[in-house]
């Protein structure tokens, strides 16, 4: 390992983010999945959590929005518990989620879609579906469009920009890159970075890991379910076993 990449968990006690994980055991039913499992994200920060398939990398942002059994540990957004929230609690918390798959309501239009996005509070602002448009031109264009009917691409950009209709402290995303054509992946990669300058902290877990770890703060190395690695992510791009373990050299 270079004296660059670290295997501490989480950041010092004096600078833990907006969201800390700690020592998280969880998993499905009575299937554990994380092991101890220590993560932050600072306020406005970007952070990647990378690794083999399997690692439970995904099961991660799922313990964070409620979607999982909850076996020990903590979990605080904002310095609150939500380790016990369900996930409709945890979204009036201030955490936006996109999961990899079946992210869209394919029977509904576009604009039904971000509609459904807002659907806690009584009144749907204009002024976010504005904004969203504004952020992803295509929406616009395909308002009356069914969901189901978008490209790979226009589907994942209709999935964030429904998660962002609240407005979210934090941005999870799973996989965004999963499935796109390699020609839109650089431009996926564009539209979070810009979601992320503009001010929402974002989690991500990516396949695309040298992509990944190049754009983001910081990341995470996740394997069997405990962490492995963490450092800046040009640290961890920069060494050498982490690159000959997990990103193919």
């Amino acid at each position: 390992m270079s004296e660059h990449a670290s295997r501490e968990s989480a950041l010092p006690d004096d600078e833990t983010g907006i969201l800390a994980v700690r020592d998280l055991d969880a998993g499905y039913g009575d299937l554990q999945v994380l092991s101890d499992v220590a993560l932050d994200v600072r306020d406005g920060e970007y952070v990647t959590i990378v690794g083999p398939n399997g690692a439970g990398k995904s099961t991660v942002m799922k313990s964070v929005f409620g979607l999982t059994t909850y076996m020990g540990g903590s979990i605080t957004f904002q310095d609150a518990p939500i380790h016990e929230l369900p996930p409709e609690e945890i979204i009036h918390e201030g955490i936006g989620y996109v999961p990899q798959n079946e992210n869209v309501f394919a029977g509904l239009s576009v604009r039904e879609n971000l509609e459904m996005g807002a659907y806690i509070l009584d009144d749907v602002p204009e002024q976010r579906i504005r904004s969203v448009y504004e952020r992803f031109p295509i929406l616009e264009e395909r308002a009356t469009q069914k969901a189901g009917s978008l490209s790979g691409g226009q589907q994942q950009m209709l999935a964030m920009g429904r998660a962002l209709m609240l407005d979210p402290d934090l941005l999870m995303l799973d996989e965004p890159s999963a499935g796109l054509a390699p020609d839109l992946v650089d431009e996926m990669f564009d539209r979070i970075d810009r979601i992320n300058d503009d001010g929402t902290s974002v989690l991500m877990v990516e396949q695309n890991a040298k992509e990944a770890l190049r754009r983001c703060d910081r990341g995470y190395v996740l394997v069997n379910g405990e962490n492995s690695y963490m450092d800046d992510g040009d640290a961890l791009l920069d060494d050498e076993e982490v690159r000959r373990e997990f990103l193919g050299g």
